[in-house]
């Protein structure tokens, strides 16, 4: 699927966020339910894109899980309200060296890209017909980071999270425990070290938790 079918499928909205001593404004897109009703609630799902997709053109953001979920047959199989904020150019969804193999603590406050994502969520939510017992979130690479970092800071908002190639604070395992996880990563992952992944799964279940893991 194309930028320019995306484009249209996708709505384009913006929300102002404070960072710093300055007024930001942040882009997303929105993908509406196919045959919506509005007194239906829909599931959300938030897809964190990775860092090759930072920018302000406001579509990059689209490629890969985005451009799945509005494949016709999946948008009609599985309606959703389907959410890809972008993070800016040369920032993170949260601050992390990803060339670490190691685990390391996060801190307690999001970054303002993550914030930004976090007051697009809520005004979704806010304005849209969204099922709240029904909100996912989806992260590839950077946004993987972003995914973990996202259900540490906000464990009950979340039906489930997938985790894709990403790594997480392991300390935090024990809030995650209790929320359907699914993470993938790739053993010859030459970018994000598979290690991250493993040390938050093995985290989780050692905290009681039962999340699946493909590698």
């Amino acid at each position: 699927m194309n930028s320019e079918t995306l484009a249209k499928l996708f709505n384009t909205r913006s929300v102002d966020v404070q960072a710093d001593s300055e007024i930001v404004r942040f882009h997303y897109r929105l993908l509406q339910p196919t045959g919506r009703k509005q007194s239906h609630p829909y599931p959300l799902v938030v897809s964190l894109h990775g860092a090759g997709e930072r920018g302000n053109d406001n579509i990059m953001q689209l490629e890969y899980f985005p451009a799945w979920l509005a494949k016709r047959p999946v948008w009609r199989t599985f309606p959703c309200f389907v959410l890809a904020p972008r993070c800016r150019e040369n920032c993170q969804w949260n601050d992390c060296d990803w060339d670490n193999k190691q685990s390391v603590p996060l801190t307690s406050r999001p970054s303002v890209d993550l914030s930004a994502a976090i007051e697009v969520m809520d005004t979704v939510i806010a304005s849209e017909p969204v099922d709240v017992q029904r909100i996912y979130v989806v992260g590839l690479s950077m946004g993987g980071y972003g995914a973990w970092d996202l259900v540490s800071k906000m464990p009950s908002r979340f039906a489930a999270v997938v985790p894709i190639f990403g790594g997480g604070d392991k300390n935090q395992a024990e809030k995650n425990s209790h929320v359907p996880i699914w993470c993938f990563h790739g053993a010859a992952d030459a970018v994000v070290p598979v290690e991250r992944s493993r040390s938050m799964i093995a985290a989780i279940r050692s905290a009681g938790g039962r999340p699946q893991y493909s590698e």
